[in-house]
């Protein structure tokens, strides 16, 4: 988002675009009734409504380590986990995490939403899924956790876990337009979808800008901020990806968690 938020490209693409901040979930929300065009949405939400268009060229994925993205077990491990409190902030990870268990961990596993608290989620069930900012507060607060309560977790991280099992990237959210206001661009597709690459684009060279910006933003060390966006993020919807998205949808509808395998369709 470094040119929707920064000038001089700010003033020019706000001439375009009307740009609304929210949830990933709610992001969808807001394609699926009409009251955006364009959101950053997550890949289970396109298999539930497949007519809208995927802006090439643009993901939030991960080839490594997600670090953002954690399951967290006492000492059994996943295996002998039968209830799994999920932090209800993405289904995409949600429906990742249930197909881990249903083909490789324990396909007997129950699952319920739960609000973020790692010490709540773990008195309710036997493991916990964390994302986004809890995932890695959690995982900096590993050792002082230990230390506080004595009690040994393993913390898996979901987006290696996919990779081992599968050969292929998590693909986590990607830029989509509705069907509708495709076809009533006033502008070239090819000039939308430059907006955003370009902005992607000029986003990686402003990395320490960013670090700077984010430091402020959240309780983490620069350091661990700069490793996740220049490490643990992988923003290229490349061929590798689109193969990712192609085995989520399957695996997904294989096991009954999402309707159906959309045919990926790009703007």
């Amino acid at each position: 988002m470094w040119d929707f938020e920064h000038d001089p490209e700010k003033s020019r693409l706000a001439e375009r675009y009307e740009t609304h901040y929210s949830t990933p979930s709610r992001c969808a929300e807001d394609l699926f009734t009409g009251f955006a065009d364009i959101g950053l949405v997550p890949a289970a939400a396109y298999a539930i409504d497949p007519t809208m268009l995927i802006l090439p060229g643009c993901a939030i994925a991960s080839k490594a380590r997600i670090r953002s993205i954690i399951l967290l077990t006492r000492e059994d491990g996943p295996e002998a986990a039968n209830t799994i409190a999920l932090d209800t902030s993405s289904l995409t990870s949600a429906t990742y995490t249930e197909i881990l268990f249903r083909k490789y961990w324990n396909p007997q596993a129950k699952f319920m939403p739960h609000a973020p608290n790692l010490d709540a989620m773990l008195t309710a069930a036997d493991a916990a899924l964390l994302i986004g900012d809890p995932a890695l507060l959690a995982l900096e607060d590993s050792q002082a956790r230990l230390d506080r309560t004595g009690e040994t977790l393993l913390y898996y991280d979901l987006g290696h876990e996919w990779m081992q099992r599968t050969g292929v990237p998590w693909v986590s959210a990607f830029w989509a337009i509705r069907g509708a206001a495709a076809k009533e661009l006033s502008f070239p597709r090819e000039a939308l979808i430059a907006d955003f690459v370009t902005s992607r684009n000029r986003g990686l060279t402003h990395i320490e800008d960013l670090v700077e910006e984010w430091s402020a933003r959240i309780a983490l060390p620069r350091t661990i901020i700069r490793t996740y966006l220049t490490e643990n993020i992988h923003y290229i919807l490349d061929q590798s990806c689109m193969e990712g998205l192609r085995t989520f949808y399957r695996y997904a509808a294989e096991c009954s968690i999402l309707p159906r395998v959309p045919e990926i369709r790009l703007l």
